[in-house]
């Protein structure tokens, strides 16, 4: 009893605590999550696992098992790979670009619409203006001339 008390007071055994690459598989879960505009409940969902547990992943607190990897990977598009990206690299100080940044804070102000019919919309205006930049930019013009006498 005395000799288990001091394994775990030295840290040898007892609870494991994260390593690195569970902190990385559960990040690389959550920025894809976030991508998809996915609050952690549907995620959860998802998965078939409590608000909770999905929590514990995205931290690196709980490990993935292979076969529940697989799944989340199938839940979100991505190949189990995805999560593995950028192991090894020193990535200590990453430093997002600005299109990451972009695509962030687009993927939470789009989850934060109140309504669908909100939702569609943005993506509507988005797939116009990737379709055809040009002949947005043409739209977008005309309406400001039309507009532009009465609004003055």
């Amino acid at each position: 009893m005395i000799a288990a008390a001091r394994v775990r007071a030295s840290g040898e055994a007892g609870r494991a605590r994260p390593q690195d690459i569970d902190r990385h598989v559960g990040a690389r879960m959550r920025e894809r999550r976030i991508m998809l505009g996915l609050t952690q409940q549907q995620m959860a969902e998802l998965i078939g696992v409590t608000y909770q547990q999905a929590h514990k992943y995205e931290k690196g607190i709980n490990r993935i098992a292979g076969g529940r990897l697989y799944h989340i990977a199938q839940a979100l598009g991505v190949d189990v790979s995805y999560f593995y990206d950028g192991v090894g690299v020193q990535g200590g100080n990453f430093k997002p670009t600005p299109q990451q940044r972009l695509l962030l804070e687009l993927a939470r102000n789009f989850s934060a619409l109140p309504s669908r019919r909100h939702q569609e919309a943005i993506c509507g205006l988005v797939r116009a203006l990737a379709d055809s930049p040009a002949a947005v930019d043409d739209a977008l013009a005309l309406h400001l001339v039309d507009e532009g006498p009465s609004a003055a």
